[in-house]
């Protein structure tokens, strides 16, 4: 049971990047999941969430209007598509699952079980 985190890539400021979430071995059925991202000298931070069966999704202040988390439940990938990118994005973008309907509401991630490799998102002219 493993996600597979990919997309990242080097873009200029306002550009756009589309991340992708995949699972490997398990359907994404009654889970909810995750994006964070950690800076170089910062701390992880909650980026979005999904539920996939419900569809309901969050996302942290500074990137509402610019990101948008979807999910492809026949395929179990969740997207993050990012848009308007700012230097400010740069991190390494972590995606984590968990089974049930709470973890949306954890910006820590200790409670999401699955996680990611990660993929690093450089925005930078």
């Amino acid at each position: 049971v493993q996600l597979q985190a990919s997309g990242g890539g080097l873009v200029q400021p306002g550009g756009s990047l589309t991340l992708s979430c995949a699972s490997s071995g398990f359907s994404f059925e009654n889970y909810e999941i995750g994006w964070f991202r950690q800076a170089p000298g910062k701390e992880r931070e909650a980026v979005s969430c999904i539920s996939v069966s419900g569809g309901t999704t969050t996302y942290q202040d500074s990137v509402k209007g610019r990101f948008t988390i979807s999910s492809d439940r026949e395929k179990n990938v969740v997207f993050l598509q990012m848009n308007s990118l700012e230097p400010e994005d740069t991190a390494t973008y972590y995606c984590a699952g968990g089974f049930g309907k709470w973890y949306c509401g954890d910006t820590t991630g200790q409670l999401f079980g699955i996680w990611g490799q990660g993929t690093l998102v450089t925005v930078s002219s």
